[in-house]
């Protein structure tokens, strides 16, 4: 890995339009080209092969030919299987310390509020800190924070009160963690393999959860709740461990590529340099309104999460009402969104530089498919809707999260990732209710119905609206010298 990034710095930086005329290519640059991709990782050809006629690389596990993404894979793997041991048990020793489901539910809006409150505060500190030292830091504080949860339970000293108290602290913690784990994963790749990166990170995610409640089980059976508190933080620092020995590709392959939405008339001015970009939180939010693409891809991603994507709520209530069928009938439901779920992520992984224009086609054709999921006369028709319905959504998802970590410039992606922790804790708040009321109103098939409707008709307005709109935001012509700080997106 080295030699590559040896390399690598000696590659010149993308620059847009406003730059100055590029570098000439020559033997030397095409050569160091060829070696960076030859020398990221050991299992190229095992993992994939170029694809046909524009010579990039769309094989879904590219991300992984670097040795640090590997490593860092499992890491997550570890820690997402540990993260979801204590979830599981944290509500069941909710219940048995309580008796009580309401306090199961405020155990976990305590650990989530932070993330409200102080998201933006949490992103600029990873803009500040070295990534690195910030990631290991925090996972090393969740690590103690978890060991000490172990003590109490195995001590039979933990009370209500301290468990509370543990997970706001864990909650505050993660608003620094999330931005910077999710980062510095990013760093590891080249800027078009991050799409590769999400999606083995979603897929990770997806398999931790699964070990991981299934281990919860064994540990509370065998050796007590305490237990799988103890096993996460034996992840967490596993993780802390594993940080250290973890090589970043050079900035100059990191560099955002100019994004094909820059084209027509309507083109959207970056902003300023970095060397002008505040370093105050408040700073972030300025720059996330003032960039129309990352408040479509939020209205996209709000509008989907309020009015779809809850199915654990609306499709239970879709096969067990309307539809006559057990909780057998929606396991199986849940089990065939879970596959497209997958699906999806391999899928997204051959993604190379998604734009929001193809966010909102997703998430609309998503929709759509869930308006007819609504109007599924049968358990059979539901099952062959949803599994498009998944795939679409996580294809979605996937690039949505793309242009997130990869659009701003790199001393604001804390700050941004910050907003969007935030305003995902906000419409997490807000849906469940909303979807719930939805439901009392108009019932399982009018909620997805509707709720599918709203989603795509707003965002067919908004497409149409922008259409319309033959605005362009005119930047001033770079310095040479700030040439590389310059692109340009719609």
């Amino acid at each position: 890995m080295s030699s590559s990034v040896r390399s690598a710095a000696r590659v010149p930086a993308q620059t847009d339009s406003h730059a100055t005329i590029p570098a000439p290519e020559t033997p030397e640059t095409v050569e160091t080209e060829k070696n960076v991709r030859r020398r990221a990782g050991g299992f190229r050809y095992l993992l994939g092969r170029k694809a046909k006629g524009d010579g990039g690389d769309h094989a879904p596990w590219r991300s992984l030919r670097y040795r640090s993404m590997r490593w860092w894979s499992v890491a997550n793997l570890v820690s997402n299987a540990g993260t979801w041991m204590q979830l599981t048990v944290q509500n069941l020793l909710v219940l048995q310390l309580t008796g009580s489901a309401a306090a199961t539910g405020l155990s976990l809006s305590v650990q989530a509020g932070p993330g409200l409150v102080m998201g933006l505060f949490g992103g600029a500190a990873v803009d500040r800190w070295p990534r690195k030292l910030t990631a290991g830091l925090s996972q090393a504080v969740l690590g103690l924070v978890a060991f000490t949860t172990a003590a109490l339970v195995a001590a039979g000293q933990l009370n209500y009160g301290l468990l509370m108290a543990l997970a706001a602290v864990t909650g505050l913690v993660a608003t620094v963690d999330g931005p910077a784990t999710a980062l510095l994963g990013n760093d590891l790749v080249r800027r078009e393999d991050v799409p590769s990166a999400i999606a083995v990170g979603s897929l990770v995610h997806s398999v931790g959860r699964l070990g991981g409640t299934a281990l919860a089980g064994i540990a509370v059976g065998f050796l007590g709740t305490g237990a799988a508190y103890a096993a996460n933080g034996v992840s967490f620092l596993f993780v802390a461990a594993v940080i250290p020995f973890l090589r970043p590709v050079s900035e100059a392959l990191r560099a955002p590529a100019k994004s094909s939405e820059a084209t027509g008339k309507a083109v959207e001015a970056v902003g300023a340099p970095e060397e002008e970009i505040g370093d105050r939180a408040r700073d972030g939010l300025a720059f996330f309104m003032r960039r129309p693409r990352l408040v479509a891809l939020a209205a996209i991603t709000g509008l989907s999460a309020i009015f779809g994507r809850n199915y654990q709520l609306t499709l239970a209530v879709l096969v067990t009402g309307p539809l006559a069928a057990g909780a057998g009938a929606f396991g199986t439901v849940s089990s065939v969104l879970a596959a497209g779920g997958i699906v999806g992520a391999i899928l997204a992984a051959r993604l190379r530089n998604p734009s929001v224009k193809l966010v909102g086609a997703l998430a609309a054709a998503g929709a759509l498919l869930q308006v007819f999921a609504g109007l599924s006369p049968s358990l059979i028709v539901l099952l062959v809707l949803v599994l498009p319905m998944s795939v679409v959504e996580s294809v979605s998802d996937t690039a949505g999260t793309t242009v997130l970590q990869t659009d701003p410039p790199a001393n604001m992606r804390g700050r941004v990732l910050g907003v969007w922790r935030s305003a995902s804790t906000v419409w997490g708040l807000v849906a469940p209710p909303l979807l719930g009321l939805l439901m009392e109103v108009a019932g399982a098939r009018g909620a997805l119905v509707a709720g599918g409707l709203i989603i795509a008709v707003a965002i067919g307005a908004g497409a149409l609206l922008r259409s319309r709109r033959q605005i362009t935001w005119l930047a001033p012509a770079p310095a040479p010298a700030l040439a590389a700080d310059y692109r340009s997106v719609a």
